[in-house]
């Protein structure tokens, strides 16, 4: 049997017969990206990012400058630029006042944030358990009071916690807590700052609710009913079922909530301009005082800087946790 000689097989002579590129499912040849190709997602963003820098940027970046300047009512009207380097830092550092009210609004912020948290979280909750009709009426009735203006609803507190005419204290004189008639719910600092507080939560409580109802009812189930055959108690499945799947959530509207309710300054302002005797003066009050009461803005830009720093840290220290527990749940 003759032997046949394949080696010369497996190289093609011919250049014609090469492996050809793979051709893409509609019959084009496939083509390299060039350069323009790998640019073209950033030049579509462009526009977004210079509209972002312009409207957040340079706003962020004049304040700045202008905590490096002193900058008062008389250098403002003859256009003079006096550079004062860290002075207005110093200044605002070194009163003890500043630190007693960023203190206070550290305070007023961690409360209010803590109350209105769990506040929309059982009522979250409670949302899951109660008929359709009275889920329904819950949730028209905190639409209403979400919608309601912020000026709006600070006067009805007021004409509420009123000393002479208010609801709340012949409410109280009624049910016969007799110390309550003509008592001025604004006499103290703590007092006002309470009322001020109660109706901020009152008003997070619709979006907060809301949004912890949403993450609510996506949870499955069946983890609910295995929890349920296993004999687990309401506040066992809680913690193994409920929290675990509303956690990134929870953490995620407190952190929004920490920033909205950091900045606090309509209700504050309109409620008692941040009396009785700055009792109840907040970091975004004393900015506003020092800025525009008093006309020092370079005073206030520092206050203003001070602000956005404490803003970042806490900005930072979330999404720290935010990716950690991106991490953990890869």
């Amino acid at each position: 049997m003759t032997a046949v000689d394949t080696t010369g097989a497996a190289v093609p002579t011919n250049p014609s017969s090469a492996p050809r590129r793979a051709a893409r499912p509609d019959g084009a040849p496939r083509r390299r990206g060039g350069a323009f190709d790998r640019a073209l997602p950033y030049l579509l963003l462009a526009p977004a990012l210079v509209a972002i820098l312009w409207l957040i940027g340079w706003p962020v970046l004049s304040v700045l400058v202008t905590s490096f300047r002193r900058l008062n009512l008389r250098e403002l009207t003859r256009g003079e630029v006096v550079w004062t380097g860290f002075d207005n830092y110093a200044e605002i550092l070194s009163d003890p006042g500043f630190w007693l009210i960023a203190l206070r609004t550290v305070v007023f912020t961690a409360a209010v944030v803590a109350v209105s948290v769990l506040a929309g979280l059982l009522i979250a909750l409670l949302m899951r358990q109660i008929s359709a009709v009275v889920r329904i009426v819950l949730q028209v009735a905190m639409l209403l009071a979400w919608a309601m203006p912020l000026l709006a609803a600070t006067t009805v507190y007021q004409w509420i916690f009123d000393q002479q005419y208010g609801i709340l204290n012949k409410t109280l004189v009624k049910l016969g807590f007799d110390g309550f008639t003509g008592f001025s719910w604004f006499s103290t600092g703590t007092s006002t700052l309470a009322v001020i507080g109660l109706l901020i939560v009152w008003q997070a409580i619709p979006f907060l609710a809301f949004s912890l109802y949403a993450g609510a009812i996506g949870i499955p189930k069946d983890q609910y009913e295995a929890a349920g055959i296993d004999g687990a108690s309401a506040w066992q499945t809680f913690r193994a079922v409920t929290w675990p799947e509303l956690r990134p959530l929870l953490l995620m509207v407190t952190f929004l909530s920490l920033l909205w309710d950091f900045k606090v300054f309509t209700q504050i302002w309109a409620m008692r301009k941040g009396g009785p005797d700055g009792g109840s003066t907040t970091l975004p009050v004393y900015q506003y005082l020092e800025g525009i009461s008093q006309s020092h803005f370079g005073v206030a830009a520092a206050v203003s800087v001070v602000m956005v720093a404490l803003l970042a840290l806490l900005t930072f220290q979330y999404l720290r946790r935010l990716v950690r527990s991106q991490e953990g749940s890869l």
